[in-house]
Parts: structure tokens; sequence; C-alpha cells
């Protein structure tokens, strides 16, 4: 079954890193690889997510982790909008949850949508 869900996040044209609940990135889907080349690509696979963001980005990550951890109810916080190839992409943070409900990761999530004025 795990192939399918790798196939799944693999298939999605919106970068998604997924970290562990030590800030640590475990995978990167070939988007975010591509999207991130600049910043090491692949290679920050096993770094921590803090390593490539400033100060203000890890205080929101942070935030929404302690979220997550406090409410298990809680699964996905918007964290801000920006303009990417003349698209606006709400980012958000995801909760991965085990079955018990227990948080065992996250992830940055990209939702891309065309400007109102343009259309689809």
């Amino acid at each position: 079954m795990t192939e399918y869900f790798k196939a799944v996040v693999d298939a999605d044209d919106a970068p998604i890193v997924i970290c562990d609940v030590n800030h640590i990135i475990i995978y990167m889907n070939p988007t975010a690889i591509k999207r991130y080349e600049k910043r090491g690509g692949e290679k920050l696979i096993g770094q921590s997510i803090f390593d490539c963001h400033n100060a203000h980005s890890k205080e929101i990550i942070l935030s929404v982790f302690n979220r997550f951890l406090t409410d298990p109810n809680l699964n996905k916080v918007y964290t801000y909008t920006k303009n990417w190839d003349n698209e606006d992409t709400d980012v958000y943070i995801v909760a991965l949850r085990a079955p018990t409900g227990n948080l065992i990761g996250y992830y940055e999530k990209h939702e891309s949508r065309l400007h109102e004025h343009q259309e689809a």
C-alpha cells in the first residue's frame, strides 16, 4: 500500500516536503526537488527544515507544530499566500498522524489558484 501513497505524492504538481517530528526533511516529491534545486534540491533530505527557512518562517512552523501537538483534531493550517508563476499559491502546513492520532510529522502543501480575472 505504501507504493500507492508515494505515487499519489509524487504525482502532485505542487511541491511537497515531508518532515518528521524532529523537523528533519524525510521526503521531497519530484516537484519539490525541482522547485528547491537552488537550495540543494534532493540534498535537503536528512536536514532540518529550519536550515532553509528564515527566523520568521521558523516561528510560524513551530507555532503550527505546537498547535498540532495540543489539538489532535487540528490537521491543516493556512500559513500565507505567495505569488508564483502568476498564480496565487496558498501555503498550508498539514499534520501527519498515526492511526492512534499521535503526530508523526507534517508537510507543507501548496494550493495554487489563478487570479480571479483569469480563466482556467
